[in-house]
């Protein structure tokens, strides 16, 4: 791909990020379009349907997801990288939630979408998991398949508690409550 057409689609998967977070996903691909600085036949090169840029911006999404858990294997301090994992997929989740159903919505299948990205996830996860246990931080009964289920509980719990008026502090508030059992 020629380095105009690479900037022109990054551009397009930014500002589609920003548009359809603000105005949702029945946002225009015009809107897209015109946020990025180029012409909707632009937009229809690179992505020939709403659907398919709905699907290309969670995918980039699941990819930047996947790139900050890897970064943190780098981390001097497990424990609090492993936390910060934790906390951040908590947050991020509230937010990818809407999106997903969205995209159901318009027919993106996302178990197809993120089918790439789940192994990568899984085996960072892995990974962040036996290093914060090795280092005495997390406890040593507790497996990948935990860790993801909690997650996905502390997420719905935040969601709820978010939901019910509590805002982020209170979405926090739940996803530490759970993070506390997990953590030595």
């Amino acid at each position: 791909m020629r380095a105009d057409a690479r900037r022109n689609r990054e551009r397009l998967l930014e500002a589609a990020e920003k548009v359809f977070a603000e105005r949702g996903t029945a946002a225009a691909t015009e809107e897209v379009a015109k946020a990025a600085g180029v012409g909707v036949g632009t937009l229809f090169r690179h992505f020939p349907t709403k659907e398919a840029l709905l699907e290309a911006v969670f995918r980039a999404r699941m990819d930047a997801a996947a790139d900050r858990m890897e970064r943190l294997l780098e981390a001097d301090d497990p424990g609090a990288a492993f936390r910060e994992m934790f906390l951040g997929n908590v947050a991020e989740s509230s937010r990818k939630s809407a999106y997903i159903e969205a995209l159901a919505a318009a027919g993106v299948r996302v178990d197809v979408t993120t089918v790439a990205t789940r192994p990568r996830i899984h085996a960072t996860l892995e990974a962040l998991l036996r290093r914060a246990q090795e280092a005495g931080a997390v406890r040593t009964d507790v497996g990948p398949d935990d860790v993801i289920a909690l997650l996905v509980g502390a997420a719905r719990a935040a969601e709820h508690a978010d939901g019910a008026g509590g805002g982020p502090a209170a979405r926090d508030r739940a996803a530490e409550m759970v993070l506390d059992g997990l953590m030595r």
